[in-house]
């Protein structure tokens, strides 16, 4: 999500630009192939530079974790971040760089790269714990079956031994009434 933003940072600040993208965009999970996000841009200018406005909807593919098989995952994001010109539009001289090291940047061609912002927003939405279906079974905690393949031949109660004291104190307390 590459923009020319040349005309744009020579036009006076309120000034602003409207895309709509649909693009193909490699994100961080593993392995995955790229998503399709498509969604409004809005790059509107402001006195240090461009203010970019995104809401990028897709799917990726993850793995469930509770099987371990494929899951779509709706992908949501919301992206609003500042760039800065690396050159001033009017002079062609360098902008000495920002105070802060997370600020984004024009590129010396005037071009905005959206693509690191929208990682960054894809990482902060990205599930704790995707699922292929919200009654996913999961994986059988002993013999490693596929639960929603069908039911495996292992004792449902099996307990492990280090726990085992503990089933015996809610015996107990079962038994006293406590």
């Amino acid at each position: 999500m590459i923009f020319n933003v040349a005309q744009l940072l020579m036009e006076p600040t309120g000034a602003s630009r409207s895309y709509t993208v649909d693009e193909a965009v490699r994100l961080p999970y593993e392995g995955d192939p790229p998503a399709r996000l498509a969604g409004p841009v809005e790059l509107l200018r402001i006195p240090t530079g461009l203010l970019a406005r995104a809401q990028l909807h897709g799917a990726v593919q993850m793995l469930c974790s509770r099987c371990l098989g494929p899951a779509t995952v709706p992908l949501d994001l919301e992206v609003e971040e500042q760039f800065i010109p690396t050159i001033d539009p009017n002079t062609g001289a360098h902008v000495p760089p920002p105070e802060l090291d997370d600020v984004y940047r024009v590129d010396e061609r005037q071009h905005l790269d959206l693509f690191e912002a929208v990682r960054q927003a894809a990482v902060i939405a990205e599930p704790m714990a995707p699922l292929c279906r919200p009654d996913c079974r999961g994986l059988c905690p002993q013999c490693g079956a596929d639960r929603n393949a069908g039911a495996c031949a292992c004792p449902e109660s099996l307990i492990d031994a280090r726990w085992a004291a503990l089933a015996d104190l809610s015996q107990d307390a079962g038994e006293s009434g406590a």
